[in-house]
């Protein structure tokens, strides 16, 4: 083994996770000036590839590098080439000592309001640990779009027979051995350059240092992970023997009051879902008394929508506990309200023919406008919906001589539609997101409410995205189709929708014609001359992407919106098959 004897006091394995508070040894790399230790020299990092930087083009982005260095580098042809998943890519730095510490210093503008925690340990990947970032960029945690992050990098500068030591994160079920192997040098060596004891584990989301005699080469054959040899780690058979004997008293008794517990939710949910009935019953037995019965169960005026007093009326079957839970703590609003909030309908706050924005004390509401006859329906199918992919609804105002409306909240990023035709923020992971969050909502619609609801008219004007570009349905009917699952009819009209809305989120094309866009994906069929399918798709992907998008994953998703689309409505998937491909993206 090499001699590394003055660089012992600059190396030392930091056990602690990326994302852990606190300095330990090994948090940076340490340097002064009475060691033999290089005070600057030319090194590397290990990056992965992921979702978020799956090409050359956009890791060297990150480094700030030109993208033809990490070419040659890493034996890659293309900077466009989509890397598979995790792959191993070498990042040259310049490591210099500044403040007793090793560092490569670069820059990073933050692309979305985040953490220091996601961008050290997510954007990262562990390579400077989130104290760290802390201590560099004012103390503050949490960060906006724009702001400029300075980034201190984890390296070191070699002495004494090294030329490199390589900064390699390390990942789940990484260990010693198999990263020896992959670059060629003694895990003898390893242990000593960064005090580690043989028998001393390692740790995701931490980094090691790997010491090498000429410029590094990744051997991609090398499993990351390789099981323990036996004896690797020392046992103690009777102190096992008396643990396991204590872990089983702790099931068994942890059994006991756990089945106790389901049968005591199982009574409460029978007793509960019994009062409910009983309610609706009350309540709903006659169309005339729904004025009555939606006061009785309104609040008071107050300012917010957004924070209903839930309190039941004098005659309701339900304690105000249970009441709590449910859709009859609507807010009643009045007309004026209505008014005030839209400023009088004025033009500027019209979203659709009969939807409105609207504020109340600065929280912003969608208002539909609705015949009186259908408030019943309405209410009675939201008061079965509470789904994270569905729009709540937040009161209502009623009257029977004129327009009545319904009060929802507003997802603060607008309607899909909005957000394609300035789909400048519309990552392809948020377009496969919003594209999921879609389907959960249909499927929840089509078979987890009493009665399933066949959401008419769905289009990209009809989703809304919140401010962390998550993607809710408005439920603005509450007309419910009675037809059988899985029988032609609505349900397949809702997957051609649900398809033409892919072929949106794909091209970003929000006004084109339904048949010239259904006819544009011909080429996914076999349709047309000149020219591969991969090259169709390129052409008709959104260029708002800038083809930063795994190709393979477009190419999924074109071929599920091709399915949805078809004229045979047999030949469409189901909700379940649609999420199944869907699932495999987000």
């Amino acid at each position: 083994m090499s001699s590394i004897n003055s660089s012992h006091e600059q190396a030392f394995y930091d056990a602690t996770s990326c994302r852990k508070d606190g300095n330990a040894p090994g948090t940076r790399y340490t340097c002064t000036n009475t060691t033999l230790t290089k005070m600057s020299c030319q090194t590397f990092l290990i990056f992965r590839s992921n979702r978020q930087f799956p090409t050359i083009s956009t890791i060297a982005t990150l480094f700030g590098l030109p993208p033809n260095t990490l070419l040659e580098l890493n034996h890659i042809d293309s900077s466009s080439e989509f890397l598979l998943m995790d792959r191993e890519v070498l990042v040259p730095v310049s490591c210099s000592c500044s403040n007793n510490f090793f560092q490569a210093k670069i820059n990073y503008t933050v692309m979305e309001n985040t953490t220091l925690s996601d961008t050290a340990c997510g954007v990262f990947e562990g390579l400077v640990k989130t104290v760290t970032l802390l201590e560099e960029n004012q103390n503050q945690e949490v960060y906006k779009v724009g702001f400029v992050l300075n980034v201190p990098l984890k390296c070191a500068c070699p002495n004494n027979g090294y030329k490199y030591l390589v900064t390699y994160p390390l990942v789940s079920r990484d260990s010693v051995k198999p990263i020896s192997t992959k670059f060629g040098i003694s895990k003898d060596d390893i242990f000593a350059v960064n005090n580690l004891n043989s028998d001393t584990t390692v740790y995701p989301e931490t980094t090691i240092l790997v010491p090498l005699h000429s410029k590094p080469t990744i051997n991609f054959n090398v499993p990351s992970f390789q099981p323990p040899t036996p004896g690797f780690y020392p046992t103690n058979p009777t102190e096992g023997n008396v643990k396991s004997m204590k872990l089983k008293k702790v099931y068994i008794v942890v059994s006991i009051i756990g089945s106790g517990l389901v049968v005591a939710i199982l009574i409460v949910t029978c007793l509960y879902i019994n009062a409910l009935n009983k309610c609706k019953r009350d309540i709903f037995i006659i169309p005339s008394t729904l004025r009555s019965s939606f006061n009785s169960f309104s609040t008071p005026p107050i300012s917010s929508p957004k924070s209903p007093v839930t309190r039941s009326s004098p005659s309701s079957c339900l304690s105000p506990d249970l009441l709590a839970g449910i859709k009859y703590s609507l807010y009643n609003f009045k007309i004026e309200e209505i008014r005030r909030a839209t400023r009088d309908f004025s033009e500027d706050c019209i979203v659709s023919e009969d939807i409105y924005r609207g504020s109340f004390d600065d929280v912003q509401v969608l208002i539909k406008e609705i015949e009186f006859s259908e408030i019943r329906h309405v209410i009675d199918l939201h008061s079965k919906i509470n789904h994270v992919n569905i729009m709540k609804l937040l009161g209502v105002c009623y009257n029977e001589s004129s327009w009545s409306y319904l009060v929802l909240e507003h997802p603060s990023n607008g309607s899909l539609r909005d957000c394609l035709i300035n789909s400048s923020s519309l990552t392809w992971t948020r377009r496969t997101q919003i594209a999921f969050d879609v389907a959960m909502g249909l499927h929840y619609l089509h078979y987890c409410i009493a009665n399933p609801y066949m959401q008419t008219g769905l289009c990209s004007e009809s989703i809304f995205v919140t401010s962390t570009w998550r993607a809710k349905l408005a439920v603005l009917s509450g007309n419910t189709n009675p037809c059988i699952m899985g029988s032609s009819g609505s349900e397949h009209e809702n997957i051609l929708e649900f398809g033409m809305i892919l072929l949106e989120i794909l091209s970003g094309k929000v006004n084109t014609d339904k048949k010239s866009l259904r006819d544009s994906i011909g080429f996914l069929g076999g349709e047309g001359s000149g020219g591969g399918c991969f090259e169709h798709l390129r052409g008709f992907m959104d260029p708002c992407l800038n083809e930063d998008y795994p190709l393979a994953e477009a190419l999924c998703l074109g071929v599920l919106a091709k399915a949805c689309v078809e004229f045979d409505p047999l030949h469409r998937p189901s909700v379940e098959d649609i999420l199944k491909v869907l699932a495999r993206m987000v």
